[in-house]
């Protein structure tokens, strides 16, 4: 009986999707289990010194801001003798001691405008960013799993508001709620980041819930969706226990963006002169504040050291969220 010829090595070869069905599929994670060892290896992707850098930043700038009463820094009300328009680093005997960023037009401590300023920059775009992700991330994993006609209803609500200019949309929401918030809260200053909050949140709705509808409609078409539908899940249930966890990462990277993105949008609406009132400060107000004197030369530090505070956020924010999408947008790059 002649032998029979062996089968080139490149004809023994499987592809991969003849390696998805052989082997056995992982129920939770919707992929072949020879590819898990791969995710697996991005998944252990450490993340870099720049990360670090920003993460640090980030964790002394919530730090300053929840223990900013007890830090050993004068009130951002408080004006100081002698520190009226005073520059930074200055000669030792023009300085007044214990202020080494100076002050403001009226000898206010600067690192005391700059701290309160990042409490209230941070309120209005963290809490405007969890409205967004809370409102949006619901509407978006409704219309991406259900699609159909309440899918064509949301994504035409979300177009509607996307097509308005964003910077229009937020100074017509802040005043549309500055009335109503201020005769429900006394306190101005607290009124003040309620609106905002409230007109930001507004505007962050549509950009996350186009986000979480797109990653919702890749994810809702998996196996383990499939899966759960047949052992007869409701549809409530697969949504926030089968599709939701795999949807949170990108969420996640996103969220970051978008809260870098609200406190230069906090900062535009200050700078035109409608956000929170003075002598309340955030970075925008500061700005805002400072422009004369930027202008004039007599205290440019002002503007600069506020722009500064934003710059390094921003870019702390931009970085971490590109990072953690790098390191948990496992299964997308996997598949």
């Amino acid at each position: 009986m002649p032998d029979r010829p062996e089968t080139p090595v490149a004809e023994r070869e499987l592809t991969a999707d003849a390696v998805a069905e052989v082997l056995p599929i992982d129920a939770g994670l919707g992929i072949p289990m020879a590819g898990v060892e791969a995710d697996e290896g991005i998944a252990k992707k450490k993340l870099g010194v720049g990360a670090w850098v920003a993460i640090a930043w980030l964790v002394l700038l919530l730090l300053a801001c929840l223990l900013a009463p007890i830090l050993p820094i004068d009130g951002y009300k408080e004006r100081v003798d002698g520190l009226s328009r005073q520059q930074p680093f200055c000669n030792a005997a023009d300085c007044v001691a214990g202020h080494p960023l100076g002050g403001d037009a009226l000898g206010r401590d600067m690192i005391s405008r700059l701290v309160y300023g990042a409490r209230n920059s941070l309120f209005i775009g963290i809490g405007s960013v969890s409205i967004g992700i809370i409102v949006g991330g619901f509407l978006g994993l409704f219309a991406g799993y259900r699609r159909g006609r309440i899918d064509n209803v949301i994504v035409a609500a979300m177009d509607v508001m996307l097509s308005v200019p964003a910077l229009i949309l937020a100074l017509s929401l802040t005043i549309f709620f500055e009335a109503r918030v201020q005769e429900v809260l006394n306190r101005k200053e607290t009124a003040g980041r309620v609106t905002l909050t409230l007109a930001l949140g507004i505007i962050a709705i549509p950009t996350l819930a186009r986000i979480t509808r797109a990653n919702t409609l890749v994810w809702s078409q998996r196996e383990f969706v499939t899966a759960a539908r047949a052992q007869g899940a409701k549809d409530f249930r697969i949504m926030f226990r089968e599709v939701l966890p795999n949807v949170v990462p990108s969420m996640a990277a996103i969220a970051l963006l978008a809260v870098a993105v609200v406190v230069i949008a906090e900062a535009s609406i200050s700078i035109l002169g409608a956000g929170i009132d003075l002598p309340a400060p955030t970075w925008g107000n500061i700005i805002f504040e400072g422009v004369g004197d930027l202008t004039s030369g007599d205290a440019p530090h002002i503007v600069f050291e506020a722009s500064a505070a934003i710059f390094l956020t921003v870019l702390s924010l931009n970085y971490l969220g590109d990072a953690v999408r790098a390191k948990f947008d496992v299964r997308e790059s996997g598949v």
